[in-house]
């Protein structure tokens, strides 16, 4: 998957966990009266939004952040996937999706309906068609279970519920639907970066559709994805069909995993590991060789060669212990280092922890 598709994901599901959950999504409460609902526990409601059964549904969403992201404009490849200015999403609850992305006056669309994909670019009027074999589907459609909002929820809320302090803080209107706000907040033991999470759940389907995280010293979300509209409703099968537009440049492929890349990421998923858990939970891996000698032929979205160190140099600061050496860059809600090396360490904490993981056996 692309950077833009990773960020369009992000959107979709109102949670940015990245590698160790680096990011979330947030959106202030809205304006207006606080619906009246029945009372109910912090555990039951945890409890009934991880059960929650994934809905059909059509809605807009609103993006934007303020994560704190360093100013290196196009020289880094992706990161202009954080500027998306709005996104249309359907889904039939069970596989199919559509996703159309606004950002500024160009449009993206991606359209999941079995074993084919269409992507559709309007700045370039390019379309492509991936037909996915029976040998790849299986893995495609647990991908794509990463786009339902109530399972990416459900994976945040079992991430740190053990480590935080739950409560139910009365409820909230959003996109017209009436919700309770949850709130977590990590136990004084966690070091993070977050002061909480906000999780507006709606009342009837236990959708997700609001997650607003703040973090320390700071009175704003990070970072703002809300439904600003949505209907729970049986989706039409033509909402998941594709036919490009008139002068369009078709491309057809068939999706094909190069046994050389699969064998990259499965050492570099041999080489991942968890340190601690909860807020304060780090990431720690390898990037294989071949990969870091691809990143020096890189070239930015203008086809301009990329330096990966003068790039590092640019938005990271040099850093060393008795782990090694390397550069750390530092968001409002994460940071990360990469050694000189090629290892690295994530999470949503201060850089502290991320050395101790380095040095960790």
């Amino acid at each position: 998957m692309d950077p833009k598709r990773k960020a369009i994901t992000a959107a979709v599901v109102g949670t940015a966990l990245g590698v160790g959950g680096l990011a979330v999504v947030a959106m202030p409460a809205t304006a207006g009266d606080a619906p009246v609902l029945p009372q109910i526990s912090a555990e039951e409601l945890v409890q009934s939004t991880l059960n929650a059964k994934p809905s059909a549904f059509d809605g807009k969403v609103k993006v934007s952040n303020d994560l704190g992201l360093p100013q290196v404009g196009s020289t880094l490849p992706g990161v202009s996937a954080l500027d998306v200015d709005s996104a249309q999403i359907s889904t039939d609850g069970a596989g199919k999706s559509k996703v159309s992305l606004t950002e500024g006056s160009s449009q993206q669309t991606i359209v999941r309906n079995g074993q084919t994909v269409w992507e559709y670019n309007s700045k370039d009027n390019s379309a492509t068609k991936v037909t996915i074999p029976d040998g790849l589907a299986k893995e495609h459609q647990e991908e794509s279970k990463n786009v339902d909002p109530a399972t990416v929820a459900s994976e945040l809320l079992g991430k740190v519920r053990e480590s935080s302090t739950i409560a139910v803080s009365g409820t909230a209107s959003v996109a017209n639907r009436s919700a309770y706000e949850l709130v977590l907040t990590p136990k004084p033991a966690e070091r993070t970066l977050l002061r909480e999470i906000r999780v507006a759940i709606d009342d009837q389907t236990r959708l997700p559709l609001r997650v607003t995280v703040l973090a320390n010293g700071t009175s704003s979300p990070a970072l703002e994805v809300s439904f600003s509209e949505i209907n729970f409703a049986a989706q039409p099968a033509s909402n998941f069909e594709f036919t490009p537009p008139k002068g369009a440049k078709v491309t057809e492929k068939t999706a094909e995993v190069d046994p050389k890349n699969r064998e990259l990421a499965e050492q570099a998923k041999s080489d991942l590991k968890v340190v601690g858990d909860g807020w304060d939970t780090a990431i720690t891996g390898k990037i294989p060789a071949d990969a870091l000698a691809k990143a020096g032929q890189a070239k930015d979205e203008e086809g301009r060669q990329v330096d990966p160190k003068a790039l590092l140099s640019r938005f990271a600061k040099p850093v060393s212990g008795a782990w090694g050496s390397g550069w750390l860059v530092t968001t409002k809600v994460g940071s990360g280092v990469l050694t000189d090396d090629g290892r690295y360490a994530v999470g949503a904490v201060p850089e502290q922890v991320l050395f101790e993981a380095l040095a960790a056996k």
